[in-house]
């Protein structure tokens, strides 16, 4: 049977983070917060959670799901072939509202779909989130509800949508205002916008000046 915490409340928090977390190393679903909508998450590593994280979703393979990493140190543990302008990106906008698409580690054994040898990685910037991260390591995380549905701004607008699939939700009040994280391919010599969100283009020249658009 699911479970459900507010974060907001002290005592909650504490049960809800260690309930989520042990939920994940079981390799069950859970909903966190993040800074931009609530992510259906799982352990990255296990196949089969990963399996079931799309299943829940009502979403193919060929829409792998992106991972959650709880400190910038992380990347270098599941990418590859990682560039000056790509450690500049992260080091400028992590914690925070960008996802970089990257060469995936080879020496990483996990199955997030579809990938082609990439993985999209993001540190979100969110207290709840990153004290889960940093209890489980990287996991596979994708917004917290049925594909063709929108995004849940609440963990009780994800527990309608999602039911029983779920563990563990973990309540932390509405979403901001839920403008997706800015997605940057950075597996070239130049990082390319694929999707411009949360961060600007402006914003990630002023970083990385030879940044470009799709």
């Amino acid at each position: 049977m699911s479970r459900a915490f507010d974060c907001r409340v002290p005592d909650q928090r504490h049960g809800g983070i260690v309930a989520a977390t042990s939920a994940v190393r079981r390799g069950n679903l859970v909903v966190i917060p993040t800074d931009t909508v609530y992510g259906l998450g799982c352990d990255a590593f296990r196949p089969e959670a990963v399996a079931a994280l799309l299943e829940a979703k009502g979403r193919g393979r060929n829409m792998p799901v992106p991972v959650l990493v709880g400190s910038t140190e992380t990347l270098s543990g599941v990418a590859a072939e990682l560039s000056l302008p790509a450690r500049r990106l992260a080091e400028a906008f992590w914690p925070g509202g960008l996802t970089l698409v990257c060469h995936e580690q080879p020496s990483v054994h996990w199955d997030l779909g579809d990938t082609g040898g990439t993985v999209a990685v993001r540190m979100p910037l969110h207290p709840v989130a990153l004290e889960v991260l940093q209890a489980t390591g990287p996991m596979a995380v994708s917004s917290a509800n049925r594909s063709g549905r929108s995004p849940a701004a609440t963990a009780a607008e994800a527990r309608e949508q999602l039911g029983e699939a779920v563990a563990v939700y973990l309540e932390s009040g509405p979403a901001g205002d839920q403008v997706p994280s800015s997605i940057v391919d950075v597996t070239g010599t130049a990082p390319v916008v694929l999707r411009e969100g949360t961060i600007s283009v402006d914003l990630l020249r002023e970083v990385v000046p030879e940044t470009v658009t799709a």
